[in-house]
């Protein structure tokens, strides 16, 4: 009887919520996993190949090189020192080096109800996508072995802290700022790294002008969808658990996508007379962009909005950069991602409370409408200066190693066979 009482004492301690809370949870962690290949899968292949549609024919393996060799990079600083800076310690804008080479990680190593290790790698697929994005800034222009030093730099200087005051408990967390899944981490980091890049290297050849299309449009398209894909990984994953909170943002994350979507392409075709298959998968990547921050808190109603003025907001502001700005963002990096991911920061918290102004929201926050707003304001200042210095200090510093930028002639005959000895196509 005895061995009996002692069996169910052990059950009921083991089943007990406190014992519970502590262990990986494999439903948490087979979504995570599958969150994680999805991240992963909008870097390579589905950046490298809607980057690469949209270059002309001589530098589209270039651009794929680019996307390839970042992903590698930015791994192995990951596992090196950056999932360290960016996840522990106690500071306020860097963490600290208690994890540098991952040297406490065991198999047993849980974050949560996660293992550890899924954790640090769902993580390093985001710190992969952030730098391959800025790479639409200075396609076909870049010199490959300043491309590889500026990312170690970049990813160093701007995302690691970045990533820590907002996501690893530093000055951003502290005072509430809310980001999701990456407004402030990913896409105002990647649009105004992207706009400094862009302005330091100078316009390409023959800016503006008919000669840089895309070279391949059926491309373009496929790397969006599959980037769409992928988002639900992106925004899902970063519930962090299969639950709810996942299911609400996988939804909304369509929603704004789709109505994005068709916005770009209804102004587009109100301008010009003629809707593009290139304005509707930019439009499309806007409103996941825009969506992105605020996937946690929004709900349906509140995707409507949030991608009906990421499809404006946008679409403007990509006309503004290259038209009156006259500042060649080769693939729109600033003003889609940048304007994007800041307009959904500061969008949140309008419609992320259910009771509060505008409010169509799935879970709310404590502060007012517009007490987060200011809180929210405030990480959108903090980050884009931040981003601004330090993307500056990056490429100069890379500057005095080697030059930024490629010849005249290697831009004329295309970096494809200039910086790699290859071609993306046949003659034959």
């Amino acid at each position: 009887m005895k061995l009996f009482n002692y069996c169910l004492i052990t059950l009921a301690t083991l089943l007990s919520p406190a014992a519970l809370s502590s262990e990986i949870n494999s439903g948490d962690t087979a979504w995570i996993l599958t969150a994680t290949a999805l991240v992963l899968f909008m870097t390579l292949p589905g950046l490298a190949l809607f980057y690469g549609g949209l270059v002309r024919t001589q530098n589209v393996l270039s651009v794929l090189m680019q996307c390839f060799a970042i992903c590698c990079i930015v791994s192995v600083v990951w596992v090196v020192y950056g999932y360290s800076l960016a996840f522990t310690g106690s500071g306020s804008i860097i963490g600290g080096a208690d994890a540098f080479f991952l040297s406490n990680l065991t198999r047993e190593s849980a974050s949560g109800t996660l293992p550890e290790s899924l954790f640090v790698v769902f993580q390093m697929t985001f710190a992969v996508i952030t730098p391959a994005l800025v790479v639409g800034a200075f396609a076909e222009r870049m010199k490959f072995s300043a491309m590889c030093i500026f990312t170690v730099l970049w990813v160093t200087l701007v995302y690691l802290p970045a990533c820590h005051m907002v996501w690893g408990g530093g000055y951003l967390a502290g005072i509430g700022v809310i980001d999701f899944a990456g407004g402030l981490v990913v896409h105002a980091t990647c649009g105004v790294g992207a706009l400094v890049a862009a302005m330091m290297l100078g316009p390409r050849k023959g800016f503006p002008g008919g000669s840089l299309v895309p070279h391949n449009r059926p491309m373009v398209v496929m790397g969006a969808a599959m980037l769409w894909v992928g988002w639900f990984g992106f925004n899902g994953g970063s519930a962090v658990a299969a639950d709810s909170s996942a299911a609400m943002a996988i939804l909304v994350t369509h929603i704004s996508a789709a109505v994005g979507a068709l916005t770009w392409m209804s102004v587009e075709w109100i301008k010009t007379g003629k809707p593009t298959v290139v304005g509707i998968a930019t439009g499309m990547v806007a409103g996941l962009a825009t969506i992105t921050p605020a996937s946690g808190t929004v709900g349906p109603q509140g995707a409507l909005l949030i991608g009906l003025l990421a499809g404006i907001v946008c679409f403007y502001a990509t006309q503004m950069i290259k038209s009156y700005f006259k500042i060649d963002d080769s693939l729109d990096v600033f003003p889609v991602h940048g304007v994007g991911g800041i307009l959904g920061i500061l969008m949140l918290a309008l419609v992320g409370k259910p009771e509060g102004f505008l409010g169509a929201g799935a879970s709310g926050f404590d502060a007012s409408s517009f007490s987060q707003f200011m809180i929210q304001l405030q990480g959108v200042v903090v980050i884009c200066l931040w981003t601004l210095v330090f993307s500056w200090i990056a490429l100069k510093a890379t500057s005095l190693v080697t030059n930024l930028r490629v010849s005249d002639e290697s831009e004329y005959e295309g970096l494809d066979i200039t910086e790699h000895n290859e071609s993306g196509y046949s003659a034959n």
